[in-house]
């Protein structure tokens, strides 16, 4: 899974994790997830375990501190791919 479909992937499970109504597509990858989206730690941490699976990169790749810093889900996209490589 590359590029743009880790992207779709990761805009999925967030839309998902909001259940706001809000259309993968319309999700802003520079906004950030918690300020601006209200994503709690709980659904975060439940998002981040879909997107992983979804994309096959092992949660296990990420610390904690990997983690807190992942703000918005453009860095999560990043993120991912980086480990996408690294999990192969």
């Amino acid at each position: 899974m590359h590029g743009d479909h880790i992207e779709r992937a990761a805009r999925s499970c967030l839309a998902e994790a909001l259940d706001l109504g809000i259309a993968p597509a319309e999700l802003q990858l520079d906004l950030d997830m918690v300020n601006e989206y209200g994503l709690s730690s709980l659904n975060k941490v439940l998002f981040m375990t879909a997107v992983c699976d979804a994309t096959g990169v092992p949660v296990s790749c990420f610390t904690e501190h990997d983690l807190a810093r992942m703000r918005t889900l453009g860095d999560v996209v990043t993120a991912l791919s980086r480990n996408e490589v690294v999990s192969r």
